[in-house]
């Protein structure tokens, strides 16, 4: 082999290996390891909160804008997180279920996108309250139903656009992913409830989340409340 060649031979392995290096420290940073029952405030968007932020009760929802059970626990968890925000730290993160619901990762990027405009709830209920309408749809047929939700919400969408492609937005979402391994989930949607993963029929029963519920106020010195 001449020099030439054990040159350009060399330049290659570098190369390849410089690759390698890139695309684990890729990996690695989506490894989020802090702890995962308290509200994450690191990296650059923080978790979304609804309700009190005390953090004296916590719920989290790791869910799936796509996902019908997702869809059908909606508005009854809604109602649930009305009647007890006054003490309850209330955190939805995202578990975009990519290979069966092939519109929900798009659906979560709009939703972190609209939050980096202060909107994030309005803009979550809005996807739950018109799941049917975009959950099959094509990609440029949901662009323009994201793009009008954005309106709806009162964005400005323009940005709204940009921050599509923000890796401030995909970071987020992968992060949320990552810090879904510390309770095990494999499904959605999922409640951890003060650290604790709740059963899907205590998911799915109001009286039977507003009794898990109670139990921890009870724990936390809190009186629930009576309506």
């Amino acid at each position: 082999m001449t020099k030439t060649r054990w040159i350009i031979f060399a330049a290659l392995c570098l190369g390849i290996l410089g690759l390698i290096f890139v695309t684990s420290k890729k990996d690695n940073s989506n490894n989020w390891n802090g702890d995962a029952t308290k509200i994450i405030s690191t990296g650059p968007i923080a978790d979304h909160v609804f309700g009190n932020n005390a953090q004296k009760v916590t719920l989290i929802e790791y869910g799936d804008y796509q996902c019908p059970g997702c869809g059908s626990l909606y508005a009854p968890l809604k109602d649930t997180l009305n009647k007890y925000k006054d003490n309850l730290t209330f955190i939805f993160r995202n578990f975009p279920l990519t290979t069966i619901h092939p519109n929900a990762l798009a659906a979560a990027t709009a939703a972190e996108a609209a939050g980096l405009q202060g909107k994030y709830y309005e803009y979550h209920d809005i996807l739950y309250d018109n799941q049917q309408n975009w959950q099959d749809v094509a990609v440029n047929e949901r662009t323009t139903l994201f793009q009008n939700y954005a309106k709806q919400a009162g964005l400005d969408v323009s940005k709204f656009n940009s921050d599509l492609t923000s890796s401030q937005v995909s970071d987020k979402i992968n992060r949320d992913r990552s810090s879904a391994s510390q309770f095990g989930v494999n499904s959605t949607p999922t409640l951890i409830l003060d650290g604790q993963k709740l059963d899907q029929t205590t998911t799915f029963d109001q009286d039977k989340l507003s009794q898990a519920i109670n139990d921890e106020y009870k724990k936390a010195g809190l009186t629930p409340p009576s309506n």
